[in-house]
């Protein structure tokens, strides 16, 4: 087995057992559920859950996704934040293994362990929890305070924040309804830190207009009514990945 094999099995594993962990977040937070202290279980049957059938993705397998106990189908979500956990691990390793490149690692991962939780949590649940947009800010702030004048970072939080808060004001105004949540507008104002004045207003143009598209085509395929709420955050937080993890990407499609 080569080092650098290794590394990677080690990241990946690290990565895995992470996204086991953001599972019970994703899970619990939103019901106000203890989750560091209370043990794992099943939320259906609530039986206690076997430290060999918490290994990530192995126990999802020889479970075959149900409960040893009553038999409830598991959630697919489980294996692949598990997997997507893992993989990104890997994808963040650092060359080097300083003291600097290991916390920008844990940064980073940190900053990915977020945007998942924030996603399926206001994908089933419609909310973004507030302290989890607290704790990014505080990385994004930690990234961008060395790299970074104070207009920058500054001028990124008030267009994140104020921008979103003017347009949904309009919009409620206009139409009587709030457009965007609370908890949007602080994720925006966190993301602007980190993005910087033009970055957070593409951030939320991209945002709006994936939104609209994924819309109006689930109207028009009759999978949603037009007056349904659509959960807004899972857009943000597909854009800020693309622009933090793969700029390239966007800038070949939107150079800069």
């Amino acid at each position: 087995m080569t080092p650098s094999f290794s590394y990677h099995l080690l990241a990946f594993v690290f990565g895995a057992i992470i996204g086991s962990f953001l599972n019970v977040l994703i899970h619990r937070m939103p019901q106000g559920e203890d989750f560091v202290f209370r043990p794992s279980h099943c939320p259906y049957c609530q039986k206690k859950i076997r430290w060999f059938e918490n290994v990530p993705i192995l126990s999802f397998i020889m479970l075959r996704g149900r409960c040893s106990n009553c038999q409830k189908q598991i959630s697919w979500r489980y294996p692949i934040v598990e997997i997507l956990g893992g993989a990104m691990a890997i994808f963040l390793l650092p060359s080097a293994f300083s003291r600097y490149e290991i916390l920008i690692f844990l940064a980073y991962f940190a900053v990915f362990s977020i945007f998942v939780v924030h996603f399926f949590i206001d994908l089933k649940h419609q909310i973004l929890p507030d302290s989890l947009n607290g704790i990014l800010a505080v990385i994004f702030l930690a990234l961008t305070i060395f790299k970074h004048d104070w207009p920058f970072w500054l001028s990124g939080l008030l267009l994140g924040a104020g921008f979103p808060l003017l347009v949904t004001w309009l919009f409620y105004l206009l139409r009587g309804q709030v457009g965007l949540g609370g908890g949007d507008i602080k994720l925006f104002g966190a993301l602007g830190i980190f993005l910087g004045p033009v970055g957070i207003i593409q951030n939320v143009f991209l945002s709006c207009a994936l939104g609209s598209v994924v819309g109006i085509t689930l109207i028009l395929l009759k999978k949603m009514k037009k007056e349904t709420p659509i959960p807004f955050g899972p857009f943000i937080i597909i854009v800020s990945f693309i622009q933090i993890f793969f700029p390239a990407l966007l800038f070949s499609i939107f150079p800069p």
